[in-house]
């Protein structure tokens, strides 16, 4: 599935707001008839796109032709969330636990362009991309990132493992590509927020070691706005063509 985040609190239910999941749970329950309840790859914060993103549910019967499911649950969502397909998978499979990293990306507009207003952010400021990806290199040196963390959080532990971290152009946008197997709350637009200190010259690229080594939140840079980071991909372990069960 994928969904504009625009007018949503994210994808994790919560009381009196709008949420994907909710969303999606009320349209599955409908067509299907049945009370369903979807869990999601992860949480996304209040405005944060995904171009991809996986769900599983529990179903005690036949879905039957998947198709067909799939054009009556795109008929029953609003235009800013898309089911691409249905897929049994086995009673195990779990869209959350069971991925092996996820990748997003954030996009920059250097120009005014509105067609891009609710896809990026507009900064109109020089930047040393090259310092900004020396920057990115030493990420691959730790896994405690408290730094770029919420505070006050429910996770456990604030590991993660970093598997790519990379500035690059395409036209007038500059967009940076992380990933890694979990991320914490507000993780990505806080590093995103901290490399543009550093390609404006503010902050050494060096310096990003101390703020890592604090585990200081207000040590690192702002929060970028939500509306130009998009989860592009969730990756899994190779699964059979054929599964079985009745999770989907």
């Amino acid at each position: 599935m994928a969904f504009k985040g625009t007018n949503y609190h994210g994808w994790q239910l919560q009381p009196n707001a709008v949420t994907v999941q909710g969303t999606v749970n009320k349209a599955l329950s409908t067509v299907l008839r049945e009370n369903i309840h979807v869990v999601g790859a992860g949480r996304t914060d209040t405005g944060v796109h995904a171009a991809v993103y996986w769900a599983h549910f529990d179903y005690p019967g036949e879905i039957g032709e998947k198709e067909k499911i799939c054009f009556r649950l795109n008929r029953f969502l609003p235009d800013d969330i898309a089911i691409y397909g249905i897929y049994p998978v086995h009673d195990k499979a779990h869209a959350r636990f069971d991925a092996l990293s996820r990748t997003y990306q954030y996009h920059i507009t250097r120009i005014k362009d509105p067609f891009k207003r609710e896809y990026s952010y507009f900064f109109f400021w020089d930047l040393d991309m090259k310092r900004m990806n020396e920057a990115c290199r030493i990420l691959y040196e730790y896994q405690d990132f408290s730094s770029f963390s919420k505070a006050q959080t429910q996770t456990k532990t604030n590991l993660c493992r970093i598997y790519k971290a990379v500035w690059h152009w395409e036209d007038h946008m500059l967009i940076f590509t992380i990933q890694a197997d979990r991320f914490l709350r507000n993780m990505v637009r806080a590093v995103v927020g901290t490399m543009l200190d550093i390609g404006q010259g503010r902050v050494g690229a060096g310096d990003l070691r101390k703020i890592i080594d604090s585990r200081n939140r207000s040590a690192a840079g702002y929060s970028v706005p939500a509306n130009g980071l998009f989860l592009t991909a969730v990756s899994y372990p190779e699964m059979p063509d054929r599964q079985t069960g009745g999770k989907n």
